[in-house]
């Protein structure tokens, strides 16, 4: 079985913690439902006057296929309550982000290795499913805003170009241009973005919008020039400003704005946007439609 059991001296929470990249179910620690249910009066599962599941989403979920482009998802967990154990939380946020840099041949791999492992760790069946983040609707999960996306041009998702990426920190060589064909108010768009906090090292997850007017930016260098950040420590603000930058003197845009929406952390989160042409729409702002 992962973990040690029910041991609060082996949680991570309250601990300062490296985030690694590949996969380790060791990670996982349990707790065991039984302290807080004999507090209730309850000694055996078979004495519950409640049946039940516990649903936990996860939204920091990433891998690689195996040609290194990165692959996200919502992981939605279904916990019986009658499974005896549950899974500390911080424990299943650095075990999930232990796929970060390893490589699978499908989501359903992954998913089958998330339930063997949360199945033995919690002495029960779990199921783990997987959410696409395309399209998306709730302010959790769709950091770009549809109506400012839709603002100019076709809005053109990254996420399904068939590439290879190799290339895990920032790399601005890998952007290409068409020198024959231009483009008016091109918007291509990414939830692959990752980097890491320069202070603790923690993953930040992002969706990221590239606006622009000029030479065509061939889409899959874009795509591969984001991933390119995967390891890269800086802080948000500073990411969006050196993508900003290295595009603007790659690809020589006329016009550009770098929009990015990072996941919520500790109830906040950030969302930097620079352009050489436009204001910081209203539309931009949380809860606007």
């Amino acid at each position: 079985m992962a973990g040690q059991l029910d041991d609060k001296a082996h949680w991570p929470l309250g601990k300062p913690t490296v985030y690694g990249n590949n996969y380790d179910p060791s990670l996982l620690q349990p707790i065991q439902r039984s302290e807080s249910r004999q507090a209730l009066g309850f000694t055996t599962n078979d004495t519950l006057p409640f049946h039940g599941t516990d649903i936990w989403n996860a939204y920091e979920l990433s891998w690689l296929e195996t040609s290194g482009k990165p692959a996200v998802g919502r992981l939605v967990l279904e916990i019986p309550a009658a499974v005896p154990q549950t899974v500390e939380s911080k424990s299943l946020k650095l075990y999930l982000g232990s796929f970060s840099q390893t490589a699978y041949a499908s989501s359903e791999q992954v998913m089958a290795a998330i339930e063997r492992d949360l199945t033995a760790l919690l002495g029960g069946c779990v199921n783990a499913s997987l959410v696409p983040l395309e399209p998306n609707e709730d302010a959790q999960t769709s950091p770009l805003q549809k109506p400012y996306l839709n603002a100019g041009g076709s809005p053109v998702l990254l996420d399904e170009l068939d590439v290879t990426c190799e290339h895990y920190h920032p790399n601005p060589e890998l952007l290409r241009c068409d020198a024959t064909r231009v483009v008016n108010k091109g918007t291509l768009y990414t939830h692959l973005f990752r980097s890491l906090c320069p202070v603790t090292g923690q993953p930040d997850w992002a969706s990221v919008m590239v606006r622009y007017s000029g030479r065509e930016i061939a889409a899959a260098s874009l795509l591969q020039y984001l991933v390119s950040f995967r390891l890269h420590q800086g802080f948000h603000e500073s990411c969006v400003e050196r993508l900003f930058m290295e595009i603007k003197q790659q690809c020589a845009p006329t016009e550009l704005s770098v929009y990015a929406r990072f996941a919520r952390r500790g109830g906040i989160d950030i969302n930097p946007f620079r352009s050489d042409f436009e204001a910081y729409p209203d539309n931009l702002k949380m809860g606007a439609q």
